[in-house]
């Protein structure tokens, strides 16, 4: 599969990005994806609220639980949880884990996103309203351009660019916007934190500013509040 990271992209331009359909990034988000895998917006997030139950521990309980921006939420006698990354399941049972091994015998604990905090797309390049916009869990790439008010007309259709980080790797790849109107081409799904770069004379530099953004440690938390 093609990938594109840091040491293969010291000289990026629009031709040297492999085609949408044969990069990670397809099998990653595929707007028609049907295979029940957990998508981005089932896992928990830096400022999301939470709601802890913990059955007859009233000190414990609260809907008033903030996520920090370094990821974890703070529990009276379960100390300092991490939970962005991770389902509701995954906190419960770090939760019941660490109040067993301690104070509370047979804990039954429940967790629920009430809040999620906003998650975002970037475009740029030739687009009449280039911006950060509200990513949803049916967003793909039209609805991408739609939102920035739909490419210029000086726009280059053949080289509109997604870039993504997979797995702390940046990458990008570039898609033909005529042939996905037509019906010729899947229309891909757009994940938050992606940048979408409309144009042959703003890929360059878009890839540059992409490849110095730190940290990668994630692609959720790029281009976030």
């Amino acid at each position: 599969m093609a990938l594109l990271s840091c040491a293969a992209c010291t000289n990026p331009s629009a031709r040297n990005l492999p085609y949408g359909t044969d990069w990670p990034g397809a099998a990653q988000a595929s707007a028609d994806d049907s295979s029940g895998k957990l998508s981005e917006f089932d896992y928990i997030h830096p400022l999301d609220r939470l709601a802890i139950h913990v059955l007859g521990e009233p000190e414990l309980t609260s809907d008033s639980y903030r996520v920090d921006k370094s990821g974890t939420v703070q529990i009276p006698l379960a100390g300092q949880v991490m939970a962005a990354g991770k389902t509701t399941a995954q906190v419960r049972e770090e939760i019941i884990k660490r109040l067993a091994a301690r104070y509370v015998r047979d804990p039954q604990v429940a967790v629920v996103v009430l809040e999620q905090s906003r998650l975002s797309f970037a475009v740029e390049g030739a687009v009449r309203e280039p911006g950060i916009f509200d990513a949803t869990a049916d967003t793909t790439l039209l609805s991408a351009l739609a939102q920035a008010k739909s490419p210029t007309n000086i726009a280059r259709l053949s080289e509109v660019v997604i870039f993504r980080v997979m797995n702390g790797r940046r990458a990008g790849a570039r898609f033909d916007l005529a042939r996905i109107r037509r019906g010729e081409a899947d229309d891909p799904r757009i994940l938050p934190g992606d940048t979408v770069v409309v144009g042959h004379s703003n890929i360059k530099s878009a890839w540059r500013e992409f490849l110095q953004a730190a940290p990668a440690f994630s692609i959720f938390y790029y281009l976030r509040n």
